[in-house]
């Protein structure tokens, strides 16, 4: 229950102006990281037993079912709030900000957890929660390019060694859409359809999205429109922030038959760093995820064998920012990793 934190602090900062108006940004990135590096990291083992016990564990699931209508609640109060607030105002600013928080955490984070999920309801509620942050895109090349190529250079999604988080947000959200729409493509050839087919989800994917910009103008004006998009930008960046910093530099070896070794814990970078494990439903125990995408959040486990972050996410979106330091902090690490594994 410590995810609805943000909504809670979000809510606050709508609720009052001047500096706290932005409650949600300093507390994100500036608190939650001194409470990771104070706190540190949390590592218990769990035994096979307990591990059993969680996946089967409906109290799990009912928390990401629980922040679906939250997300949905908050963007439509959120552009009310902005139907007739100043775009000159500092605090309309902070307020903006706020909701993008909600559309990087609750929008993308949460419909990521559910979009690797088999269930249709469970999908359904995933490209819903997707659509808040304007990236619906992302259940197609997530689930059926990024976790095929990661660690790759075919990969938008994995972050080049010595490549800033500036150029790499802009190379990764046009290259990830594009992408999208190619796997669809390639999926209807398969079937024997034409690229333009009904079928391809893109196109339903993209409709829904309209439509969702629509009812938001026709409620909200053109205010609220504004606010919504700039919100759902904010989520994206986010999204590709933590992408960044998940496979920094990170490259599986080609191996003489051409193919790339398989994914393992190796290929990505991990933190047990109790907070950000509390408020990203375990999204910091990356390596496990992509070992075994399938996995439900409480299951996930830390792997001796993965590269391990200095700090936290917030922590480390924070530092991501400041170009020279993060290669300073980063880079060494990474070039430990290569020659070990050389």
């Amino acid at each position: 229950m410590f995810a609805l934190l943000p909504a809670v602090m979000v809510w606050f900062s709508w609720t009052n102006e001047g500096w706290l108006a932005w409650t949600s940004v300093w507390f994100i990135f500036g608190v939650i990281p001194l409470l990771e590096l104070m706190l540190g990291i949390r590592n218990q083992s769990v035994n096979e037993s307990e591990k059993q016990r969680r996946a089967f564990d409906r109290s799990f699931d009912l928390v990401l079912y629980l922040l679906f209508p939250v997300q949905l609640g908050m963007i439509f109060y959120f552009g009310d709030l902005m139907s007739f607030a100043s775009f000159q105002s500092m605090d309309t600013w902070g307020h903006i900000f706020g909701m993008g928080i909600l559309c990087g955490s609750y929008g993308i984070n949460v419909a990521h957890e559910l979009g690797h999920r088999q269930q249709k309801g469970e999908q359904w509620m995933a490209k819903m929660l997707l659509c808040t942050s304007l990236y619906m895109h992302f259940f197609i090349e997530h689930n059926r390019g990024h976790h095929k190529h990661v660690a790759t250079p075919e990969d938008p999604s994995t972050a080049r060694k010595n490549e800033t988080v500036f150029v790499f947000w802009i190379r990764s959200m046009s290259q990830t859409y594009r992408k999208a729409w190619v796997l669809e493509f390639e999926r209807l050839r398969r079937e024997g359809n034409s690229k333009w087919h009904w079928g391809n989800q893109m196109i339903h994917l993209t409709l829904i999205q309209t439509m969702y910009l629509g009812v938001m103008y026709f409620l909200f004006g053109l205010n609220g429109l504004l606010a919504v998009v700039c919100a759902g930008i904010i989520g994206a960046v986010l999204l590709e922030t933590i992408n960044y910093i998940e496979h920094y530099g990170l490259l599986r070896k080609r191996l003489p038959n051409g193919f790339y070794e398989r994914v393992e814990t190796k290929h990505s970078w991990n933190s047990d760093h109790a907070v950000g494990r509390l408020l990203l439903f375990e999204l910091s125990r990356h390596s496990d995820h992509h070992f075994k995408s399938n996995k439900k959040y409480q299951t996930l486990i830390s792997s001796e064998d993965a590269p391990q972050m200095p700090t936290g996410y917030p922590g480390m979106m924070v530092l991501s920012l400041i170009a020279p330091l993060w290669f300073k902090v980063m880079n060494p690490r990474l070039e430990a990793i290569d020659s070990v594994r050389e």
